[in-house]
């Protein structure tokens, strides 16, 4: 088995996988037009930043897998792996501690104007009266979208600052806010409202696409901090740039929209002219720390995909199977006995959906459930029951699906 590793990454945690004879390609500098070119006979491809297009999936004929080295799996057509069987995982959680570390770095840098400071001293200018009017952050109300393993890292670090921290997701309710130890706002106008500081720590799907919008940034009170270290496409960033004039607003960004693809490029953004506006270019998960522990996850995947009968962190399988009824058969450790099962099913117009296959002990006799479509007639179970390696067949409706 070949594998792609397509970003930089510490390819250290990775080594192991050769014991299991996989031979590992290193080529850190492609980008989604150069990737579908480097895929002939790889299969299993690992990326971060690098896009993963239809044409790059089409042209993968040996893939098995994908891992996004990352949280999200917004860098990879899903769909089109999905339509060619193949699995994509990812790497959620193993960043949370290096994203949350910058957002807080912003918030403090934003309050006590680090960045300019710095600027200044370095052109020679000692402007103490200047920088020594920030408020501080102690005892303001922080806002954090999104509490899931980043949101909740950002509250921990919040706590010891003297934050208090509010949130808000889809699936955060009061009782569970309350467990949580922060307050709960019914809405992201209702966040915004009540945020001295709003950080945003939302994935990218259909439901969040510039779910961070006018309404919610104008529900802002004036000076207040906004922080996205997320996905830039969660907020309006058009918005910002005319409300951070008109609110005042202090803003630290980790992602654009249209950044470069790789490398060193040059970079223009409007909004860096307006104000108070910190940034870094898309780093908020590169941390040599939190680097390893991706490596070491996304070498966990692989090899329990070569290894073992499930994907860890899988983000494509059905979450609902579309097999009606189970097929119970208990045979006999033979060669062609499930082959000959399978055919009569085929003739039958039966499609299998899930096999799963358990060999007792002595390996004499195999318990097979197969997952089926549709219901088999009586004649088709007779027919596979008449096989003299067949020990008993059984036709069982899947709960709440039959």
């Amino acid at each position: 088995m070949r594998l792609l590793i397509a970003d930089k990454m510490d390819t250290q945690a990775l080594d192991e996988l050769k014991v299991l004879g996989v031979e590992i390609v290193y080529k850190p500098d492609l980008t989604k037009d150069t990737l579908p070119s480097a895929l002939d006979g790889i299969g299993i491809l690992v990326v971060r930043s690098t896009q993963v297009t239809p044409n790059a999936v089409e042209a993968g004929r040996h893939l098995n897998l994908i891992v996004r080295a990352g949280a999200g799996v917004n860098t990879i057509d899903v769909a089109s792996a999905s339509a060619r069987g193949i699995y994509v995982a990812n790497c959620p959680g193993k960043n949370a501690i290096a994203v949350a570390e910058l957002t807080m770095g912003m918030v403090l840098a934003l309050d006590r104007r680090i960045v300019d400071a710095t600027v200044d001293l370095r052109a020679g200018r000692w402007e103490k009266t200047k920088y020594s009017a920030a408020d501080g952050v102690f005892g303001k109300r922080i806002g954090i979208a999104g509490l899931g393993a980043i949101g909740r890292e950002v509250v921990d670090r919040a706590r010891g600052f003297g934050l208090e921290p509010y949130a808000w997701s889809r699936s955060l309710s009061p009782n569970k806010a309350s467990k949580l130890g922060v307050g709960h706002a019914r809405t992201l106008e209702n966040l915004a409202s009540m945020s001295d500081i709003l950080t945003i720590h939302l994935p990218l799907t259909p439901q969040t696409k510039g779910v961070i919008s006018r309404n919610v940034l104008s529900a802002l009170p004036d000076g207040a901090v906004v922080v996205n270290t997320a996905r830039s496409e969660v907020l309006d960033y058009a918005a910002l740039e005319e409300l951070i004039v008109k609110k005042n607003l202090r803003v630290g960004l980790d992602v654009f929209p249209d950044e470069p693809d790789k490398g060193s490029a040059p970079f223009v953004s409007s909004l860096l002219e307006k104000g108070l506006v910190y940034a870094t270019p898309h780093v908020g998960a590169s941390t040599e720390q939190s680097q390893r522990a991706i490596a070491a996850e996304t070498a966990r995947i692989i090899r329990a995909f070569l290894t073992e009968e499930d994907v860890p962190n899988v983000v494509n399988i059905c979450a609902t199977s579309p097999a009606r009824y189970a097929v119970v058969l208990r045979m006999l450790d033979k060669v062609g006995v499930l082959a000959n099962t399978l055919s009569v099913l085929k003739r039958h117009g039966i499609n299998i959906e899930e096999i799963s296959n358990t060999v007792f002990e002595g390996a004499i006799a195999t318990c097979t459930k197969l997952r089926v479509s549709g219901r088999p007639s009586d004649a088709c179970v007779k027919e596979i029951g008449a096989f003299d390696e067949v020990l008993h067949v059984d036709v069982v409706p899947l709960p709440n699906l039959a």
